[in-house]
């Protein structure tokens, strides 16, 4: 797991630092109104930092100005800043909405890499703004090393926001204290479809009350609007907190655009006046693109979500994008999908990458689960699965395809994660339980919600063989923050034995079920 002392930076000393970052992250100013407005004083970071896609010896750092400004980007081995190195960054503009990222590279791993941004005036570069600081760790490069990580999903959904009588985004708060090495963010960031409310009545009277701001009074359709959605996140002081010391993986899903949406689909949807999915799709990718270091996307927001994070010899994380590239939803019942839910050309990425993949352990962070029957209406199917327990049909013949590979290719110690529906769970795949038997077994878990209602469970299909060993979930539909504990899940790896320890726990940190997994036995 993380250091927890010596070497120079050990809990307290993280936690101090994190205090400090709080101080400098303080919003009494902010507000959704135009950046470019804000012309007086220096250039300000009210919106905090973020790294993101950190391996042995590179990260991305993201910052959003509240004017023009040229980024600098500071590193140093401690926080006294001593002896440290400069990195300029792009000139941030209205273009990106004054966010920008700036790129790492030649650190040492396995080090605590602090480092702080500076905002300059274009016109004045000794016109600086207050130093924003943050700090994460980089990758072990030797496999000794202990790694933890966390991952969830699912922020501000079904109109439960920022409740500042709750303490806010509190899990945040939860996860940053067990000090990971970095966040997976497994999709649904924002609710681009769900509009936040000042207030809402629980069932038993009380109210929910939300920080509000005007581009999340409605649904995201314009640019402005999928930035705005964004933003909002960043108004809850434990979101800034975390951000400032766990690096992040972020990938996405339907909620950025609409709930269960497709590419080619037209909405049927009377609150939207555009109802072109993709061209909605192409306004949230490009704001997600702005508002997440990701090193695949590029900030006009070409590029692909999917990727992989390599973290040293131990880990790889392959990030998939089951949204982007997808079929349309449908019965699910096609007996030939070249398509599929990953599209041809992400499906043979994957494979590839698995089959060149050294890691003793491959994190295959997928945004929909597998063997969990996800409706789409009455008739259509959102997910992989599609309620028949027979041989694959529609998108399961890809996951059948990509299954056999990883068995004929002898790819050890896949282990699947997600989140999407809103509870927690694990499920074992095994060939002797299936209608498809060509596979060697593996286990997927669900985590989540971070914020957002909790559903009921769905039903589970035959096709590959789940058994489920442990479910948490409400048993009704949509149940708020305040009344069901939200979830995350961690994982732990051990550097001396290699072996994976994964544990579903849910808000305060309660550990809910456990599973050790034993290197190159991992669905066992």
């Amino acid at each position: 797991m993380a250091q927890e002392s010596g070497g120079g930076f050990g809990r307290r000393a993280l936690l101090r630092g994190a205090a400090v970052g709080s101080a400098a992250l303080a919003l009494p100013a902010l507000s959704s109104a135009a950046p470019a407005q804000a012309r007086s004083g220096r250039p300000a970071a009210g919106w905090g930092v973020q790294a993101g896609d950190v391996t042995t010896s590179s990260g991305l750092i993201w910052v959003r100005s509240d004017r023009p400004a040229r980024m600098v980007v500071q590193t140093a081995a401690t926080e006294s800043f001593r002896h440290a190195r400069s990195w300029t960054g792009p000139l941030l503009g209205a273009g990106t909405d004054f966010t920008g990222v700036t790129s790492l590279h030649g650190l040492p791993p396995g080090e605590q890499i602090h480092y702080r941004v500076l905002l300059a005036d274009p016109d004045d570069p000794r016109r600086t703004g207050e130093p924003v600081a943050g700090t994460f760790r980089t990758a072990p490069e030797g496999r000794r090393a202990d790694v933890r990580f966390h991952w969830s999903g699912d922020l501000a959904g079904q109109g439960w926001g920022i409740n500042p009588d709750r303490g806010g985004y509190r899990i945040y708060d939860d996860m940053r204290r067990r000090n990971p090495d970095f966040f997976l963010c497994s999709g649904d960031n924002i609710y681009a479809d769900n509009p936040i409310t000042e207030k809402v009545t629980l069932p038993d009277g009380r109210i929910w009350r939300n920080v509000t701001t005007e581009e999340k009074a409605k649904v995201a359709e314009t640019l402005a609007e999928f930035r705005g959605a964004f933003r909002y996140n960043l108004l809850d002081d434990n979101l800034r907190r975390f951000n400032a010391q766990v690096p992040t993986i972020t990938q996405w899903d339907d909620h950025e655009v609409h709930n269960n949406w497709y590419p080619g689909q037209l909405l049927d949807d009377d609150r939207y006046t555009e109802k072109d999915a993709d061209v909605l799709s192409a306004r949230s990718l490009r704001a997600f693109s702005e508002y997440f270091p990701i090193r695949t996307l590029r900030p006009d927001g070409r590029g692909r979500v999917y990727r992989v994070v390599h973290h040293g010899p131990l880990l790889d994380v392959f990030v998939l994008d089951m949204r982007r590239y997808r079929d349309a939803n449908s019965p699910g019942r096609q007996t030939d999908d070249r398509q599929g839910i990953l599209g041809a050309a992400q499906l043979r990425w994957l494979k590839r990458e698995l089959s060149r993949s050294r890691a003793v352990w491959k994190v295959i962070a997928s945004d929909m689960p597998l063997g969990l029957v996800v409706p789409d209406g009455k008739t259509d199917f959102e997910a992989v699965a599609q309620g028949d327990p027979g041989a694959p049909l529609g998108r399961e013949l890809q996951l059948a395809e990509l299954l056999r590979h990883i068995k004929h290719d002898r790819i050890t110690g896949t282990v699947w994660l997600t989140t999407d529906v809103h509870y927690t769970s694990a499920q074992h795949y095994a060939p002797e339980r299936a209608a498809f038997k060509d596979f060697e077994p593996f286990w997927e878990f669900v985590s989540g919600p971070l914020n957002a209602g909790g559903f009921q469970a769905v039903k589970l299909d035959g096709t590959f063989g789940p058994t489920q060993p442990f479910l948490k979930a409400p048993d009704r539909a949509n149940t708020s923050p305040a009344e069901t504990p939200q979830n995350f899940g961690e994982i732990d790896i051990d550097g001396a034995s290699g072996e994976l320890t994964v544990r579903l726990r849910q808000e305060g940190g309660t550990v809910l079920f456990t599973k050790v997994l034993q290197p190159g036995r991992a669905g066992q």
